[in-house]
């Protein structure tokens, strides 16, 4: 009656290890660290910047006790901060031989002080929020009116090349905000800009009180075009601010949409805020220049010769020169959108669309330089760097670019991202700004520390004097409610915030309350007489309804919050519904188990050790017995 199956006992094992293996590195703190990520937008990190850094640090004889490459940044890890220190010059003088100008960030970092054996497993500590850890907020509102302005604008123009290539003589073309006049001064005039507009300008919708007598067509950018453009603007910002954010050499920054129009950016542990918004608000141009094909240009590439007048002398992503001629042909204001692909032949290549300028000036260049060099060139800090120089194999025109040749797919995809994130898609204004300072972070952690410690405290002596040995089976339930919780949110890799800690409190009271349904039923069908083996599953039982319908209730109250709050709210609601969840497993199945463990194998059992049971007497009135 009171046993589990060997599968259930095996369950409830493996969840156990489970979770206490994917909870264990929280325990371990964090040890000093030498960060090594990207400074600039075409400098790429990968495994051999990793052997780059093992190879400086043994060559100063530097023993890190982990060195690990994440995907963006590489990381070493040692057990003091002088040799912190001592790496941390080592990798600068290594990756930024020229001070002036550097090509990698090389920064202080603190790193989970989790055993290898661990994180071979795939362990790791959660997060710490801004309130647990220190550092920076910004809440950024994008201008969506200026990303729409602009996209009227190069509409504009679009629409005033359409009508000229047709020969359709028109009285001029403004714009006023997200809207297009077209003066036209008669009704055949009026009829002929109409067709264009539905033929060729997907975007744009025709006013629908437009009138031929008045003179004018007012054409406006269709809602769910707008929509494309503000998502797309949202989309690119935030892409942006990534690659700029890297040379923070932030660990785990949060960049995450908010609304409709606004970003909300965290440097945990970033405490200089003069710094951070000048890598939020920094700008980066492209240019495009041909190539100096003379012979003074290709001595000097080659390193034979001084730069020719004229021209400049830029790197490539490899290292090797370009030399490219002064005259600035396009640039990245008239670049609309970049996208991977793949060309004819199905290779990779980068599919460029330019708006109605450019597209004039590049099919001029290409049709005049047919057989020459182009590079494309990306400028931060006034320092350029030379993305692609491909050749020029026909005239292009239509707005549509295909830079192709010998590139892989992942490079296809680089270039792409360089291209759309070289600046921003729209204005942004920091409306919001925080710093919390890290001796606020560490007594967060502190009193929210104490807090769950000495409410789980509280809780176990209350539970083992009322109800005796299930009490002690309640509070062990509860104990691996709480492991089983931190090892969900370690592995999920959430952020702890100060409210997920409070959500953590509010967890350890939810779960108890199940066990206290359970042992009350229990009671109550002693009380009526019924024998112990018969009293524990009949509780068990009956209060699963009860446990179930309270959860779920709370559970839906909790999404609530996860699906229209946000920031703290949002944090809070997380762990909040992962606890429910938690509770319900350790609080039937584990504390079951434990019970079943313990007196389902006896076979005459009188009585329980689950406090004092209050029975009525043979005159009604009620008379305490322990059981």
């Amino acid at each position: 009656m009171n046993r589990y199956p060997l599968w259930k006992n095996a369950i409830i094992v493996v969840v156990f290890l489970i979770g206490l293996i994917y909870s264990l590195p929280n325990l371990f703190g964090e040890s000093p660290a030498v960060q090594v990520s990207s400074g600039k937008a075409t400098v790429k990190v990968d495994t051999d910047t990793l052997a780059k850094v093992e190879s400086a640090l043994a060559a100063e004889s530097l023993k890190p006790s982990l060195v690990q490459f994440d995907g963006n940044s590489v990381k070493a890890r040692f057990e003091t901060t002088d040799d912190q220190i001592k790496a941390r010059d080592v990798l600068e003088r290594t990756f930024n031989p020229d001070p002036a100008a550097p090509t990698h960030v090389v920064a202080l970092n603190l790193l989970p002080r989790t055993p290898a054996w661990l994180a071979s497993m795939g362990a790791a500590p959660m997060y710490l929020g801004l309130d647990l850890r220190g550092g920076v907020h910004f809440l950024l509102e994008v201008d969506m009116a200026a990303a729409l302005q602009r996209r009227a604008d190069v509409l504009a123009t679009d629409l005033r090349t359409s009508l000229r290539e047709k020969g359709i003589r028109h009285g001029g073309i403004s714009r006023s905000g997200q809207s297009i006049e077209v003066r036209t001064g008669d009704a055949s005039t009026f009829e002929a800009v109409r067709d264009v507009v539905r033929d060729q300008f997907q975007d744009l919708q025709v006013a629908e009180n437009a009138d031929p007598a008045s003179g004018r067509l007012v054409v406006s950018i269709r809602p769910e075009s707008a929509r494309a453009v503000q998502d797309q603007a949202l989309k690119q910002n935030i892409t942006t601010l990534h690659n700029r954010i890297n040379e923070l050499g932030v660990a785990e920054p949060v960049i995450q949409q908010q609304g409709a129009n606004r970003i909300v950016v965290q440097l945990p542990g970033v405490q200089d805020t003069a710094k951070a918004k000048d890598i939020l608000g920094r700008t980066a141009t492209l240019e495009v220049r041909l190539v100096d094909e003379s012979a003074e240009g290709k001595a000097a590439e080659r390193g034979n010769g001084p730069v020719p007048f004229g021209a400049e002398r830029y790197l490539e992503r490899s290292g090797q020169a370009v030399i490219v001629k002064r005259e600035v042909l396009l640039t990245g204001e008239n670049l609309t959108d970049a996208q991977a692909g793949f060309d004819d032949q199905q290779q990779p290549a980068v599919h460029l669309t330019l708006d109605s300028k450019g597209s004039r000036v590049f099919r001029d260049v290409t049709r005049e330089n047919v057989g020459k060099r182009m590079a494309i060139i990306l400028f931060e800090k006034g320092q350029g760097e030379v993305v692609t120089a491909p050749v020029i194999r026909t005239e292009i025109g239509g707005g549509r670019v295909q830079i192709s040749g010998a590139m892989t797919t992942v490079e296809a995809n680089d270039t792409a991202l360089l291209l759309r994130a070289g600046s921003l898609a729209a204005p942004m204004e920091i409306i919001e700004e925080r710093t919390i300072g890290p001796s606020l972070g560490a007594e967060n952690i502190a009193k929210g520390f104490n807090s769950v410690i000495w409410g789980f405290a509280v809780i176990v002596i209350f539970m083992s004097v009322y109800y005796m040995l299930f009490g002690v089976f309640s509070s062990l339930a509860l104990a691996f409610n709480l492991v089983l919780l931190v090892a969900v949110l370690s592995m999920l890799q959430a952020t702890l915030t100060l409210p997920g800690i409070a959500a953590m409190a509010l967890a350890l009271g939810m779960a108890i309350d199940a066990n206290v349904l359970i042992n009350e039923r229990v009671r109550e069908e002693l009380r009526n007489g019924v024998s112990p083996q018969t009293a524990i599953n009949i509780g068990y039982d009956n209060a699963w309804g009860t446990i179930l319908d309270s959860n779920i209730t709370s559970l839906i109250a909790g999404i609530a919050l996860l699906i229209f709050g946000s920031g703290p709210v949002r944090g809070f609601a997380v762990v909040h519904c992962i606890g429910i969840l938690t509770s319900m497993f350790s609080a039937v199945v584990f504390s079951r188990g434990l019970v079943n463990l313990w007196y389902g194998r006896q076979k005459k059992l009188k009585s329980v050790s689950i406090g004092t049971v209050w029975r009525p007497d043979a005159d009604g009135k009620s008379v305490a017995k322990a059981d």
